[in-house]
């Protein structure tokens, strides 16, 4: 494999601009492309890379790796093509819109023995990779309870209601920490604009005994992305809003129980350091790695399907 491979994006929007910007920095971009070929022309000149059609650059020899950031309704057979071509594939979430497209996904990945990561950018956020490290050592004892808040105004997507489009950011934080998927899943949904869910809940049990619950909003006049984790010894919160330096806080509240009943003792929030780095360029830089190394990628196509299960499991559709 030659020092740098030679990734395409396919997609240009807002999201796949971002990817082809932080690849061009890694020294990883080759080309771009996009059905929309003003759009694929004028960001290739802008990054000095070349354009070409998407279907070509699944064959094109030259091309190591593809990133897909197209609409979700093609990420399924996208991948299948570039996987075919023997291209190692990073797609955006989500990975396919049902189960079924998501196995084929994750199983012609394992056949054709190719890096196929799934685009779950805040798996790499440093303050949730503190935060995990944190629960791995045992820093907040047995974690009991989970649960977190995505809500802001927009984006309205023609196919994907909030549950698709917001939940995979914290479907995919839970399931790294709790190290499994749920034994059981319940939904609840509301649409107010169209028939797609505005609002959604999700309520998750897992094997371990720790519970969980998402909310989502697309129709909320703030903003806010916080993830809350509870456990036995100490609860921490991960902020994405916050300042840098108040990303990630612990409260080492104390909560007992004696002849009185249930006590409890507070404690001011105390904020861990977290070293600095952008979430996407980590998650391309580890997407380089996988492919230089042949090692598995930390959010591989099987996570995506397994927050493809959650999604379905949980979805309300509305008339």
């Amino acid at each position: 494999m030659k020092t740098n491979p030679a990734i395409a994006v396919i997609g240009c929007g807002y999201w796949g601009r971002n990817h082809v910007r932080t690849l061009s920095q890694l020294g990883a971009l080759f080309a771009v492309a996009d059905q929309d070929t003003a759009r694929a022309a004028a960001l290739a000149e802008e990054f000095g890379v070349e354009t070409v059609d998407p279907q070509a650059a699944l064959s094109d020899p030259r091309i190591d790796a593809v990133v897909l950031a197209l609409p979700p309704q093609l990420h399924a057979q996208t991948a299948l093509a570039a996987i075919a071509a023997g291209k190692h594939v990073l797609v955006e979430k989500p990975i396919a819109l049902n189960v079924a497209d998501a196995t084929r996904v994750v199983e012609a990945g394992k056949r054709a023995g190719v890096a196929v990561m799934t685009g779950h950018v805040l798996r790499f956020h440093p303050a949730f990779e503190t935060l995990a490290q944190m629960a791995s050592d045992g820093a907040f004892g047995k974690l009991q309870y989970i649960h977190s808040h995505r809500v802001g105004l927009g984006k309205f997507h023609t196919e994907n209601d909030a549950l698709w489009d917001i939940a995979p950011h914290d479907l995919s934080l839970i399931l790294a920490l709790t190290g499994e998927e749920p034994s059981d899943i319940r939904g609840e949904g509301s649409a107010v604009l169209n028939h797609l869910s505005d609002f959604a809940h999700l309520h998750l049990a897992f094997p371990g005994g720790i519970r969980s619950h998402v909310f989502a909003s697309r129709l909320n006049p703030y903003r806010e992305r916080r993830l809350t984790v509870i456990g036995e010894k100490a609860m921490a919160v991960f902020d994405d809003v916050a300042p840098w330096h108040e990303k990630l806080a612990v409260y080492d509240h104390k909560v007992w129980k004696n002849d009185a009943g249930l006590q409890f003792e507070t404690a001011e929030p105390r904020y861990v350091s977290v070293s600095d780095g952008l979430p996407l360029t980590k998650e391309c830089a580890h997407f380089i790695d996988c492919i230089r190394t042949g090692n598995p990628p930390r959010t591989p196509a099987e996570e995506g399907l397994a927050v493809i299960k959650i999604l379905s499991a949980g979805t309300v559709t509305h008339d």
